[in-house]
């Protein structure tokens, strides 16, 4: 029977998109994993993928239609042998009611499968697809028993030729087990409120797009229920700037210009490794901790941000640090991120020095434990070691830190780790 593709939820805050473009058009005949149409998600342009093969049937959402909410059937999906007329002959699928957001499931939205073909046990509906069903039943495996690598855990056709008859279903994964987030909290007067304070003010209503009323849902929450505390300590470049003159030049050759942000992000990562019990997040009824460094560093695009993350920070060396920090800036500005690549991490960098910022406090971005916000370098008295007065050139941080994972005391080691490795530069490559 006619399989309806729904509204896919293609990175992990997606509630609805812009169906942007269609790759294929009706009668087209696909496989499973070709690109099927282009999809604008609150964070990117996604291309989505066909989970079965078949023939395109009818397209239900035209290329170009913003706010197509997950779970919507976008286009119907054709099997071998039937045709168009099989469409409005059939009876409409039931489809699930779309899940609550969860701003941390990067789940997609599953193609449903006809309610009169799906298997049923114990009064719960098994999605599986057409190819997958027959495959199923030619070498006798209960598609019960079965998990599905599909969306929403729908069986495709690899589950079925990778199973072996009588196979146990393995547990629910701790993702589906988790408990859905909480939703952020209200706050501030309603819209009808301010727009009616501000009615007879000349003013221009800009309506909020799916990045931003992400960023608002989550900082808001951020800020309501993780508990925040700050540390602050100034820390002199004089060392940093001289050193890093001198390793361009020699990189010059290459094409490579390390920035003092690639200098930061090597000083948390080795931080990190130093102080361990800081590298960790915090999940809901435990904490986490991390044995690599994987860290986070702010994007500012148009209309928002990024934070795309840097794995295994700890053991890349400052070129290799800076090349990928400058692909996955340049491809955050432009929404080509996949959600693997601005989603975990357990520490992040705000750097707002570029902007002649001279110090700020940075919102955590759970379930981070902490971040760092960096401001502008400049030239400052400072008093030396041997008590007389000097020029230097001082950058002022803030480490925002999550109460409930990292401790004052160890929160102080943590930001020392970070200053001692700035202010000797050489030994982070020792």
């Amino acid at each position: 029977m006619p399989t309806e593709i729904l509204m896919p939820a293609l990175s992990p805050t997606m509630e609805e998109g812009t169906l942007a473009k269609w790759m294929v058009k009706e009668g087209d005949s696909v496989a499973s994993g070709d690109i099927i149409a282009e999809i604008e998600t609150d964070k990117a342009t996604m291309e989505f993928e066909a989970v079965d093969e078949g023939t395109i049937g009818k397209i239900m959402i035209a290329e170009g239609t913003e706010g197509v909410k997950v779970n919507t059937p976008i286009a119907v999906l054709l099997e071998d042998g039937e045709s168009a007329d099989d469409i409005s002959s059939s009876p409409s699928a039931p489809t699930e009611p779309a899940p609550a957001p969860e701003a941390k499931s990067a789940e997609p939205a599953k193609v449903a499968a006809p309610a009169p073909a799906a298997p049923i046990k114990d009064g719960t509906r098994i999605f599986a697809s057409p190819l997958a069903r027959r495959i199923a039943a030619d070498k006798g495996v209960d598609l019960a028993e079965i998990t599905g690598s599909g969306p929403h855990g729908r069986i495709v056709k690899a589950d079925v030729e990778n199973a072996q008859p009588g196979a146990a279903k393995p547990a629910a994964s701790a993702a589906s087990a988790a408990p859905a987030a909480a939703p952020a909290l209200a706050s501030g007067p309603s819209a009808e409120a301010v727009m009616k304070t501000y009615a007879d003010r000349p003013h221009e209503e800009v309506t909020l797009d799916g990045m931003r009323k992400t960023i608002a849902a989550r900082l808001t929450e951020a800020k309501q229920s993780v508990p925040h505390f700050y540390l602050r300590r100034d820390i002199q470049l004089d060392a940093l700037l001289k050193f890093r003159s001198q390793l361009n030049k020699q990189l010059e050759p290459r094409g490579i210009k390390l920035s003092v942000n690639d200098f930061i992000i090597k000083a948390c990562a080795l931080a990190l490794q130093q102080v361990p019990d800081a590298n960790a997040v915090w999940a809901g009824d435990r904490v986490l901790k991390l044995e690599k460094s994987d860290v986070a560093v702010a994007v500012a695009i148009e209309g928002g941000l990024f934070t795309p993350v840097i794995l295994d920070s700890d053991t890349k060396s400052l070129s290799a640090l800076s090349t990928e920090m400058k692909d996955l800036a340049s491809r955050a500005r432009d929404r080509k991120l996949a959600p693997h690549e601005y989603v975990g991490g357990s520490f992040a960098i705000s750097n707002l020095g570029m902007f002649g910022i001279d110090n700020f406090d940075a919102i955590i971005n759970p379930p981070h434990a902490a971040i760092l916000a960096v401001g502008a370098g400049a030239k400052k008295p400072v008093v030396g070691e041997d008590g007389e007065l000097t020029a230097a050139t001082v950058m002022s941080v803030t480490l925002s830190v999550d109460h409930r994972v990292i401790d004052g005391a160890l929160g102080a080691d943590l930001l020392n780790a970070i200053k001692d490795n700035l202010e000797s530069p050489m030994v982070m490559l020792a």
